[in-house]
């Protein structure tokens, strides 16, 4: 529960960092607001061919006798738009953070400035190999939520469940990987590689959870993510300096809970860079 609360905590103090450094919060929507026009774009067009893909996907349903054709269908494609829109979720914070490398690069490194120091054991890489390593993360990172979101897709078929639990779980897994997207700008910086990153979040997954999941439903409220994108990476710097032991948690560590672990342990600075998942 403290993680879980701790992770909040981080999300709300990023997003009052950019809002009480006003140049930084409008040097972060630029990339946010050019992703989400091509994202409106993509969501649209599948909203408007949506029922023709799952006419497509099931063709068995085509001798059925109605109305049960057309509810498997309407369900197959409302399915498959939040399905979707759950993945754009994930996928928009790693597309942002490509096209705004540089924006959202500085914008970390100031809070971490601001916020205790820049680690110093700090990963100096030209723009285009940080610009590779960050794509091939992202698809690391977006094959990896596809492995629970495809099942989480048909498990939603199943009456009651369908409906209840697992969008519950799949905003659960938006969360986490969206977490660990925003947390790639600070991690980089200390060259952490991504299945390290994600060793160590899911260590901490209440912290995770708790940064991500509001975020992903903040993230649903049409032109939100624009505005929440820049304190996002502000929070996620944040959080990272928890997990490596640069800063502990704002909440006062209780007495009988171990404390976050200092630097130079196996999560501090220099511990787990090229360490593999």
């Amino acid at each position: 529960m403290r993680d879980l609360v701790a992770g909040v905590r981080y999300l709300g103090r990023g997003q009052r960092w950019v809002l009480t450094h006003g140049r930084w919060f409008g040097f972060g929507l630029l990339p946010a607001l050019l992703t989400l026009v091509l994202y409106a774009a993509a969501l649209a067009a599948l909203g408007f061919w949506a029922d023709d893909l799952a006419t497509w996907a099931t063709p068995f349903a085509d001798d059925w006798s109605p109305p049960w054709p057309g509810l498997l269908r309407g369900v197959f494609a409302v399915l498959l738009w939040l399905g979707v829109l759950l993945l754009a979720v994930i996928s928009f914070a790693a597309v942002a953070l490509l096209v705004g490398e540089l924006f959202y690069e500085k914008l970390s490194e100031k809070v971490e400035e601001a916020e205790g120091g820049l680690p110093d054991d700090m990963v100096e890489q030209s723009l285009w190999r940080e610009l590779w390593i960050g794509l091939c993360d992202s698809v690391y990172v977006l094959g990896r939520a596809l492995l629970f979101g495809v099942p989480l897709f048909f498990l939603g078929f199943l009456p009651v469940v369908g409906q209840s639990v697992v969008p519950a779980l799949g905003f659960c897994v938006s969360g986490f990987f969206l977490t660990l997207e925003l947390a790639s700008v600070a991690m980089q910086r200390r060259g952490i590689d991504v299945r390290t990153r994600l060793r160590m979040l899911r260590d901490r997954k209440a912290l995770a959870l708790g940064f991500g999941v509001p975020l992903v439903l903040l993230f649903l409220v049409p032109v939100a993510a624009v505005f929440l994108m820049p304190g996002a990476v502000a929070g996620a710097a944040l959080l990272v300096r928890d997990l490596v032991g640069e800063g502990g948690p704002e909440p006062a560590a209780d007495e009988d809970e171990p404390a976050a672990a200092p630097a130079g342990t196996p999560y501090g600075p220099g511990g787990p860079h090229g360490v593999p998942g």
